[in-house]
């Protein structure tokens, strides 16, 4: 698995992480699902919309909706199981709560 270092913008401070990119549908419906151990993931889309999301079937992650600057738009940290979650942007990074420890 290739893991490539992505920086974003959050309250004007550059964070650097390292992700796994996700560009297939199948990739970005199944995001962190079912994922015992999972790196974080980055999906990217064609254009800026409002992106949902929902956190069944999935273990506690921090998600980030980042616009085409890469600047963080929302952030939710989520502990699962929930059935709407949705931002603004182009970019979309999912952080396991245990990499964020």
């Amino acid at each position: 698995m290739v893991l490539e270092e992505i920086t974003y913008f959050l309250d004007g401070k550059k964070i650097k992480i390292k992700a796994k990119v996700v560009n297939s549908f199948n990739g970005k419906f199944k995001g962190l699902m079912f994922r015992k151990n999972s790196p974080p993931l980055l999906f990217i889309f064609k254009k800026e919309k409002k992106l949902s999301i929902h956190s069944l079937f999935c273990r506690p992650f921090r998600a980030i909706w980042l616009d085409k600057n890469m600047k963080a738009t929302k952030i939710v940290d989520d502990k699962g199981w929930k059935l709407n979650l949705s931002g603004r942007g182009k970019y979309l990074l999912e952080i396991p709560s245990i990499t964020l420890k």
